[in-house]
């Protein structure tokens, strides 16, 4: 079967693992922050530390975690449909249209929407269209191709990057500094019923994508030998397409552009766990809501009470791990 495995057992503990560490970082970082909360007044539920520790922290550790599981996951996807173990969530330009969108609502100054903010709608919008464009170009008689994908995403990437410089120049101070903020990619509280709102996509996506493992690993080893196992790659790449896209877009839309998560978790997981997609892809979203959780917690206590945006920790880890890569693989 092209050298990919056809049995997980041996390797199912590390699933037990990332697991595990996907709850100890639920449990431990809600309690990561620039002041201490006491475990007695939150159990007794006493203000102020229950409330920091429920609406601030634990909110924030939660977004992480679906966050950066989603946005490991789609690099993991990508990955499998590019068959490019450098492609990441953002190589098909939806993560630049989203942030097109999230800025041009911040240039506006448009209000809140249907209980919404603006940024968020503006960002979703942005991603629709960009997802729109990059399907319509890359389909040619109802099948995706994905040399299309990568050409098309890579050009609209460069044109929703120039329109954001562009944007980004001639902006008022202070939008600039709101654009600026944005764009640094960054986990913060946020409200409940949106977070459900995002687990509410968020899970269910990512559920039907780990279902098709077995389909992803053929399609891996090539288009053509996938058909002679049954599988239809067409509609196997519209599901990842729209699935992959719809994860990045709804992430970035609430945390904004962080990047490199998608990258190094789905490759270390292949490299030292399996390539085989039935254990990547659960253990990419895991371990890559871990990572992102991580981060953000040491963004909110290495300088505090300042914080580092959860996007520049990344990318300090992200960066040198790039170029460690681009030198061991070229």
């Amino acid at each position: 079967m092209g050298g990919l495995p056809m049995t997980i057992s041996g390797n199912t503990k590390w699933l037990g693992f990332s697991l595990a560490a996907f709850l100890v970082s639920l449990v431990l970082l809600p309690w990561a922050g620039p002041a201490p909360v006491s475990l007695e007044r939150v159990l007794s539920l006493q203000p102020p530390d229950y409330p920091i520790f429920l609406e601030l922290r634990l909110s924030r550790t939660l977004l992480g975690l679906l966050v950066g599981g989603s946005l490991s996951l789609a690099g993991a996807l990508f990955q499998a449909m590019l068959r490019d173990s450098l492609a990441t969530p953002y190589t098909l330009g939806v993560s630049s249209g989203a942030s097109l969108g999230a800025i041009l609502s911040i240039t506006a100054g448009l209000p809140s929407m249907m209980g919404l903010p603006a940024v968020w709608l503006g960002a979703l919008g942005g991603a629709a269209a960009v997802l729109a464009l990059v399907a319509g170009v890359s389909s040619q008689q109802g099948q995706l191709s994905s040399y299309r994908l990568l050409l098309t995403g890579i050009s609209l990437n460069g044109v929703c990057s120039a329109m954001i410089l562009m944007i980004h120049s001639v902006a008022r101070e202070h939008r600039s500094i709101s654009i600026t903020q944005w764009l640094l990619g960054n986990i913060d509280s946020i409200r409940y019923p949106a977070l459900g709102g995002f687990a509410a996509v968020a899970v269910p996506v990512s559920w039907i994508l780990i279902s098709r493992a077995r389909q992803w690993n053929l399609l891996m080893v090539g288009e053509a030998w996938a058909a002679t196992r049954g599988v239809d790659p067409s509609a196997l790449m519209r599901t990842g397409f729209l699935g992959g896209s719809l994860l990045t877009a709804t992430a970035i839309a609430l945390s904004g552009p962080i990047g490199f998560v998608g990258l190094i978790v789905p490759h270390l997981v292949r490299s030292r766990i399996s390539p085989d997609y039935r254990l990547l892809m659960p253990c990419s979203f895991l371990l890559g809501g871990v990572l992102l959780a991580v981060a953000d917690a040491i963004g909110r206590v290495v300088l505090a009470p300042a914080e580092l945006p959860a996007g520049a920790i990344m990318a300090l880890l992200g960066g040198p791990y790039l170029v460690w890569l681009v030198r061991r693989r070229f």
